[in-house]
Protein backbone atom coordinates (compact mmCIF):
# COMPACT_ATOMS: atom_id res chain seq x y z
CA UNK A 1 0.00 0.00 0.00
CA UNK A 2 1.06 3.60 -0.39
CA UNK A 3 1.29 5.23 3.05
CA UNK A 4 1.44 8.97 3.76
CA UNK A 5 1.69 10.44 7.24
CA UNK A 6 1.32 14.22 7.34
CA UNK A 7 1.15 16.95 9.94
CA UNK A 8 0.48 20.67 9.51
CA UNK A 9 4.15 21.46 8.92
CA UNK A 10 5.50 18.63 6.74
CA UNK A 11 5.37 15.05 5.50
CA UNK A 12 6.55 12.52 8.09
CA UNK A 13 6.35 9.42 5.86
CA UNK A 14 5.60 8.89 2.16
CA UNK A 15 6.53 5.38 1.00
CA UNK A 16 5.23 1.91 0.30
CA UNK A 17 4.35 -0.19 3.35
CA UNK A 18 3.00 -3.66 4.04
CA UNK A 19 1.43 -2.90 7.43
CA UNK A 20 0.49 0.05 9.64
CA UNK A 21 -0.55 -0.42 13.27
CA UNK A 22 -2.59 2.47 14.68
CA UNK A 23 -3.81 3.72 18.10
CA UNK A 24 -7.50 4.07 17.29
CA UNK A 25 -9.89 6.02 19.49
CA UNK A 26 -11.65 2.74 20.38
CA UNK A 27 -8.57 0.52 20.47
CA UNK A 28 -5.50 -0.39 18.46
CA UNK A 29 -5.88 -1.84 14.97
CA UNK A 30 -3.78 -2.84 11.97
CA UNK A 31 -4.24 -2.08 8.28
CA UNK A 32 -2.66 -4.42 5.70
CA UNK A 33 -2.48 -4.28 1.89
CA UNK A 34 -5.90 -4.26 0.19
CA UNK A 35 -7.84 -3.61 3.42
CA UNK A 36 -11.48 -2.58 3.08
CA UNK A 37 -12.04 1.21 2.99
CA UNK A 38 -11.92 2.77 6.46
CA UNK A 39 -12.07 6.20 8.07
CA UNK A 40 -11.13 6.51 11.74
CA UNK A 41 -9.99 8.72 14.61
CA UNK A 42 -6.64 8.24 16.32
CA UNK A 43 -5.62 8.93 19.92
CA UNK A 44 -2.19 9.60 21.42
CA UNK A 45 0.24 6.74 20.90
CA UNK A 46 2.55 5.33 18.24
CA UNK A 47 1.98 4.56 14.58
CA UNK A 48 4.05 1.46 13.74
CA UNK A 49 4.98 0.92 10.09
CA UNK A 50 6.03 -2.56 8.88
CA UNK A 51 6.42 -3.77 12.47
CA UNK A 52 9.56 -1.62 13.01
CA UNK A 53 9.36 2.13 12.23
CA UNK A 54 7.53 4.08 14.94
CA UNK A 55 6.14 7.62 14.90
CA UNK A 56 4.66 9.14 18.07
CA UNK A 57 1.41 11.09 17.64
CA UNK A 58 -0.92 13.12 19.88
CA UNK A 59 -4.08 12.55 17.79
CA UNK A 60 -5.19 12.29 14.20
CA UNK A 61 -7.39 10.74 11.54
CA UNK A 62 -6.80 7.90 9.08
CA UNK A 63 -8.36 7.25 5.69
CA UNK A 64 -7.70 4.05 3.72
CA UNK A 65 -9.16 3.55 0.23
CA UNK A 66 -7.95 1.89 -2.99
CA UNK A 67 -4.77 0.65 -1.30
CA UNK A 68 -3.72 4.16 -0.24
CA UNK A 69 -3.51 5.12 3.44
CA UNK A 70 -3.39 8.80 4.44
CA UNK A 71 -2.89 9.71 8.08
CA UNK A 72 -3.19 13.31 9.28
CA UNK A 73 -1.67 13.80 12.74
CA UNK A 74 -0.93 16.28 15.50
CA UNK A 75 2.66 15.60 16.42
Amino acid sequence: MHLKILNAAHTLFDEQAKSVFLPGDRGEFEILDHHAPILGLLRAGEVTIDWSTRIAIKSGIVKFDQNECVILVDE
